[in-house]
This record gives structure tokens, C-alpha cells and sequence, in this order.
């Protein structure tokens, strides 16, 4: 049986972290955390996991100074990223794409919604079949 994708959360919120964590986690996902953006990249070139949920505003690097290395590095440039950020919907859609998301979504956020876009980019990404999104 092949292992679980792992998903990489990022977020700066514990709360947001433990959500997501314990959603995920019933859905077959290997999870792993970051606190913060040095957290995230040391993270994510250790593991590299097939997906990272990605604050934008956190301590010491942003989501998008992050999601710049991790594309600009031929390590990392293959995982997926999804930026979920409370910066307005707007600055979201115009800024994300620029630094190399594969999708974002604004605070709050549907956890349905987030948990299809994790299938559909894993599925996309490493031809694996995720625990289902409902």
C-alpha cells in the first residue's frame, strides 16, 4: 500500500494549524507543520511534501517569500502550493499566481472547498489518490 501524500500547514495561527491538521489527518493525509516562513522552508526542502497550505502574512519570511524559493528551487519547484490568507480576496487573486500558487483561498475559509482543491492538485501532482474530500 502506498504512503500517505503529506500536506505541509503553515500558519502562524495554532488554532488554524490544529484544524487543519486534524481535518486532513481523518482524510488519509500525512500532516506536518510550520510556525512561520524559516519553519515552512526548512520544512518543506526536509520532507517534501506533495502539497503545502500556506499562510501569506507570518514571522520572518512571508507565504510569498516562501512560495518564491520554494518554486525558484529545482528541490522544490514540483510541490504545490495553496496560499489561505486573511488579506482580502482581491490583493489574494492578484498576488498569489505572481509568486507561484496553484490556488488560493481567503479567511475564512470552507474546509469542503479547500479539502477538493488538496485532492484535485495531489491527484494532479503525484498521480496518487488522496483520502476523499467531502
Amino acid at each position: 500500500m502506498a504512503s500517505a501524500p503529506s500536506v505541509l500547514v503553515v500558519d502562524d495561527d495554532p488554532e488554524i494549524v490544529a484544524m487543519l491538521s486534524a481535518r486532513l489527518e481523518t482524510r488519509g493525509y500525512q500532516v506536518l507543520t510550520a510556525a512561520d516562513g524559516l519553519e515552512a522552508l526548512a520544512e518543506a526542502k526536509r520532507s517534501r511534501p506533495a502539497l503545502i497550505v500556506l499562510d501569506v502574512m507570518m514571522p520572518h519570511k512571508t507565504g510569498w517569500e516562501v512560495a518564491r524559493a520554494l518554486k525558484q528551487d529545482p528541490v522544490t519547484e514540483h510541490i504545490k502550493i495553496i496560499m489561505l490568507t486573511a488579506i482580502g480576496r482581491q490583493m489574494n487573486e492578484m498576488t498569489s499566481p505572481i509568486y507561484g500558487a496553484d490556488a488560493y483561498f481567503d479567511k475564512p475559509f470552507d474546509f469542503a472547498a479547500l479539502e477538493a482543491s488538496i485532492a484535485e492538485l495531489i491527484g494532479t501532482a503525484a498521480g496518487a489518490t488522496p483520502g476523499r474530500a467531502r
